[in-house]
């Protein structure tokens, strides 16, 4: 029984088990010609491999596979740099900016084939299927979108199995991982395993991207990173773009233990949730920006700068990149960059990623401003009058309490317990 009149689907598609099975099962419950799009975020050469080939076999009758890493760094990763963005204190959002990239060109290849729906395999209990749905809402509402695991019948990884064996999909056989992971450029996920159980320690085989920080080096390693407006542009004096930046922050990274985030998390859709994250090169990017910023931005502007990244981090993990908010946080975030220029120095040890020295023409920090002696800058006698001004209100509030015998005054300190034998 056909569910409903579509003419022709766009999947979002991995080349996994489950978007796999998607293929053959949309055709046989809408009735409709599927075109399968896959986004190259930087999730590895292996997960690519041969994608094309496996979605027409599957029943595709076109495959698209796109190469977005410089965009998802650029408009995405680094615009969440720029704005200090964190996600409940730990969550660098990797898996949350790489989801509207991708339903960005989702959407276009579904407007450049005619299609008039578009489809995912997100489950209908994680983050994932808001954010692509919200994505599509916001760039082309008269899509319609199908989420099979929403409506199908397909509960286990033996279902599925059966499925595809029984629909001639390709699927190589090979042993599960425990873990359910999510990775990119920017970073890789780990949920799920022994994980779920949120007083156990993560294993040291989980991990991927980065070595256990007792393991790492025992010498530190320095890295320059030079900024122009909020930008990454070089690493130890050499300029390189976006993608082999990150790449090298990785390796390096990666190698010192850096960027390892164990974190019980808040779900949009109500749950809490146990993920591991590693982010390397991220974390890296984080430490150094911020250390330029400390330089660079004038105290009132820093300070409101942090309630805006938290509410810019809520944007993104929620899902609401293509929101007007999310346009004007940026258009502030980008002011704010545009001295945001110069070079920062970081060292790499056990894990850890430490600012050690920063330098910009536009830095506003001044030795010979900061000095105790009395130049035309600043004359210690003034913070008297400064002092008065800035504490007048608790010294009228304490003097009108005073008048009407509500000051508690300071209690007698109680010296007995401290006689000597």
């Amino acid at each position: 029984m056909k569910k409903g009149k579509v003419n022709k689907v766009v999947l979002a598609y991995s080349g996994g088990l489950d978007t796999s099975c998607i293929v053959p099962w949309l055709k046989e419950n809408y009735g409709c010609e599927v075109i399968t799009f896959t986004a190259d975020l930087g999730q590895g050469a292996d997960e690519l491999a041969g994608l094309e080939q496996k979605a027409l076999a599957s029943g595709a009758s076109k495959a698209y596979i796109m190469d977005l890493r410089e965009e998802f760094l650029m408009e995405y990763a680094f615009r969440t740099m720029r704005a200090g963005a964190i996600y409940e204190r730990l969550y660098l959002l990797g898996t949350s900016f790489a989801r509207p990239v991708t339903a960005k060109h989702l959407v276009k290849v579904a407007e450049q084939e005619g299609a008039d729906a578009v489809a995912h395999g997100c489950t209908g209990k994680g983050n994932d299927q808001v954010r692509f749905e919200l994505s599509v809402k916001a760039l082309n509402p008269h899509l319609k979108v199908i989420a099979p695991w929403r409506e199908w019948e397909i509960r286990s990884r033996e279902d599925a199995l059966a499925y595809a064996r029984a629909h001639n999909v390709p699927v190589a056989v090979t042993e599960k991982s425990i873990y359910s992971r999510d990775r990119n450029l920017w970073h890789i996920s780990h949920e799920g395993g022994v994980l779920e159980d949120p007083w156990a320690e993560p294993e040291e085989s989980m991990f991927m991207l980065t070595v256990a920080p007792e393991a790492a080096p025992d010498t530190p390693q320095y890295l320059t990173l030079k900024f122009e407006r909020g930008y990454p542009v070089a690493l130890d004096g050499e300029a390189l773009g976006p993608v082999q930046i990150l790449e090298r922050l990785n390796d390096i990274g990666g190698a010192h233990g850096v960027g390892r985030v164990d974190l019980v998390e808040n779900r949009l859709v109500g749950m809490k949730s146990r993920g591991v994250y590693e982010t390397p090169g991220g974390t890296i990017l984080y430490a150094a920006h911020q250390g330029l910023e400390q330089i660079c931005l004038d105290r009132e502007t820093l300070h409101y700068k942090e309630l805006v990244a938290h509410r810019y981090a809520e944007l993104v993990y929620y899902g609401q990149w293509f929101t007007p908010l999310r346009e004007a946080l940026d258009a502030f975030v980008d002011k704010t960059q545009e001295r945001v220029t110069g070079t920062v120095r970081v060292k790499l040890y056990k894990g850890s990623c430490t600012v050690v020295g920063r330098k910009s023409p536009f830095s506003l920090y001044r030795e010979d401003f900061a000095t105790f002696g009395k130049d035309d800058v600043y004359d210690q006698s003034d913070a008297q009058g400064f002092i008065n001004l800035f504490g007048l209100p608790m010294k009228v509030k304490a003097l009108l309490d005073m008048e009407n015998g509500w000051a508690a005054g300071l209690e007698r300190p109680d010296y007995s317990r401290f006689k000597r034998d």
